[in-house]
């Protein structure tokens, strides 16, 4: 009774979920019914009649197919600062006793008058990040503003709740201005990676130089390691005067088993998510069971150039109890170093390395799936960053890169081998993408050959019995990640139903508060400027282009859902399930605009996904 027709579903929209539309769509229902095929969308009708026999496309829809996988990468991108004319100057929003220290040559306006005459109308009556911490430090340029200035636009101070937070760091992992200079000056020694990339010059190779780089076992002392007078790391050092307890932390580093362990075996693994693993919304997916977290994919080469948002992608929240950052890179040069100067800078539990991204833009440059064809570089990357992590190193793979080619067995005694503490499998090829079943009889029998190395599996989690029967293929764990059309991105609640082993039929007004807590968390984390609401809410609308694919428990005809069941449209129990249905980007708005207040005039938003998997 819930089925309909597109034009219906859309009508009902526009109508704003009136019952007079009700009658009208019955009885169009009845005269549209053979012609519509309502069992499922016309776009994936089209697409299942040009597909041949053995699932490849046929004639002209390899170009369709073409327009529908990877990014949009010529959407129309507007920064969130352009949405803002003229912008205050930091000096009057923080409230500075001298002038700004630019003068006549600063960009940004000064006079208070003239900023308020132009800023947008405020948003609502109250100002979480004020409500919280008890102080709001945007001041006038918030957007909530109402909440906390007072006479003479004076920002307000909740003393007793500002106390409460008074000290306590919220969110580690910060990039510092004198870092970041520093890096781009390029005065950051990195003194263990290059002792390593010296050895590997000498060796011209991983293997030659393994007794050099690691210990393989923790009973017999190894050249190189700084346990003799005579050993490699102290020859031709300067003797040098010091205070204080003598350590030799300089010349000696920790062997496998003085390392900490990764202990999380059978924990459920939230994956790194490309541009919504955002830490807002990872503090949604702790809210509902997850376990493990780490942020997403950051680019060793952009980390280590100071790239502010690249860095962004390294912050932790301090409610991640087990948080780990994942990186990207295709030499052994840069990720080793990148791998120390994190280990120095940042506070992570694991590190790990990305071997199964499937985009072009990284295939093609050596890095992510392509590893698992350069076995030689992906051996001296994992040797190099085990050499000078303190951390465990954990790597994330695919089956292989062909379809019906899988490698990942042959290479994960290897990675055992190499050092690494744990290895997580996704059970699809490069190839496939997303648009195949995860093979998981495949990754059972790699578990087996991992053994005693704990081995995660990915793919195709999409309810509590999912995770029962994965588990009992012998993995250690689980991870959840986008997993089209279900998975952490679609259900972050999913978490909560493994953990209670039930299916959740949760309401409209239930995914309505998680979008609360998200738009919250996301302003505590960017900001209630202009600028922060506007990211916000970009992050929010990609959010949604994966939010909108969930299936209301309550509709299906069986569960679980499967991997690429594609619903007809359909009407939900009320307007709000029906909107939050919709795959149009302007509903995707008018729910942003619930949320966060009306868009400025000149806004646009295309998806950065164009999910040919759910297509």
């Amino acid at each position: 009774r819930f089925l309909t027709s597109k034009e219906q579903f859309h009508a009902y929209l526009r109508a704003g979920g009136k019952e007079q539309e009700q009658e009208e769509k019955k009885e169009e229902k009845e005269e549209k019914e053979e012609e519509e095929q309502v069992s499922e969308p016309p776009a994936k009708r089209v697409k299942a009649e040009e597909l041949g026999q053995d699932g490849k496309s046929a004639g002209n829809a390899g170009e369709e197919k073409k327009r529908a996988r990877g990014q949009n990468k010529s959407r129309p991108c507007m920064k969130p600062k352009c949405y803002e004319q003229s912008r205050l100057c930091p000096s009057v929003t923080q409230g500075c006793a001298g002038p700004c220290r630019f003068g006549p040559r600063c960009r940004f306006v000064h006079d208070v008058s003239r900023y308020l005459a132009a800023k947008p109308a405020d948003l609502g009556q109250r100002c979480v990040l004020f409500d919280t911490f008890g102080r709001c430090p945007y001041g006038l340029t918030c957007r909530f503003g109402r909440a906390h200035l007072g006479d003479g636009h004076r920002n307000l101070e909740n003393a007793a709740l500002a106390r409460q937070w008074h000290g306590k760091v919220l969110v580690r992992n910060g990039l510092s201005k004198e870092l970041q200079q520093q890096l781009r000056k390029r005065r950051v020694p990195f003194h263990r990676a290059e002792q390593f990339l010296r050895g590997l010059r000498a060796g011209k190779g991983g293997r030659a130089t393994r007794g050099a780089t690691e210990v393989s076992d923790c009973s017999a002392p190894q050249e190189g390691l700084g346990d003799s007078p005579n050993s490699q790391g102290t020859e031709g050092a300067p003797s040098i005067p010091t205070l204080g307890p003598l350590t030799d932390e300089d010349i000696t580093k920790l062997r496998p088993c003085e390392k900490k362990k990764l202990e999380i075996q059978g924990k459920l693994y939230l994956a790194p998510l490309t541009t919504c693993g955002n830490l807002p919304f990872r503090r949604v997916c702790k809210r509902f069971g997850a376990d493990v977290t780490c942020g997403e994919m950051a680019v060793c080469t952009n980390l280590l150039q100071g790239q502010s948002s690249e860095w962004a992608l390294l912050k932790r929240h301090h409610t991640e109890d087990i948080f780990g950052v994942q990186l990207e890179g295709a030499f052994p040069d840069t990720m080793t170093k990148c791998a120390e100067l994190l280990n120095r800078t940042i506070d992570v539990d694991f590190v790990d390395i990305n071997v199964g991204c499937p985009i072009d833009l990284v295939y093609q440059k050596g890095g992510g799936c392509a590893l698992m064809t350069r076995s030689n570089k992906f051996e001296q990357i994992v040797r190099g960053m085990n050499s000078v992590l303190d951390v465990p190193l954990t790597v994330k793979i695919r089956t292989g890169v062909q379809e019906r080619v899988n490698v990942a067995h042959k290479i994960i005694p290897r990675i055992r081998e190499w050092g690494a503490s744990m290895v997580t499998l996704h059970g699809r090829s490069r190839e496939q993408r997303y648009t195949r079943s995860a093979d998981w009889e495949y990754i059972a029998e790699c578990a087996r050959l991992a053994s005693p190395m704990p081995l995660f599996g990915n793919g195709d989690i999409l309810s509590y019995e999912d995770a029962n029967r994965a588990m009992q293929m012998g993995v250690s764990g689980i991870m959840i990640a986008r997993q089209v059309p279900v998975g952490a991105l679609i259900k972050p609640w999913l978490f909560t139903e493994i953990k209670e082993q039930r299916h959740w039929d949760i309401s409209s007004s239930e995914r309505f508060d998680i979008l609360k807590d998200f738009t919250n968390y996301g302003l505590e984390h960017w900001g209630s400027d202009t600028q922060g609401v506007e990211k916000t809410r970009k992050f929010l609308l990609e959010w949604l282009s994966f939010l909108c694919r969930y299936i209301p428990v309550g509709l299906l005809e069986h569960l679980p859902q499967r991997i690429n069941e594609r619903p007809p449209y359909y009407l939900g129990r009320d307007y709000l399930e029906t909107l939050m249905a919709s795959q149009n980007v302007e509903d995707w708005i008018k729910i942003s605009e619930l949320l966060l207040g009306p868009v400025p005039p000149s806004f646009t938003f295309l998806p950065k996904h164009k999910a040919n998997a759910y297509r």
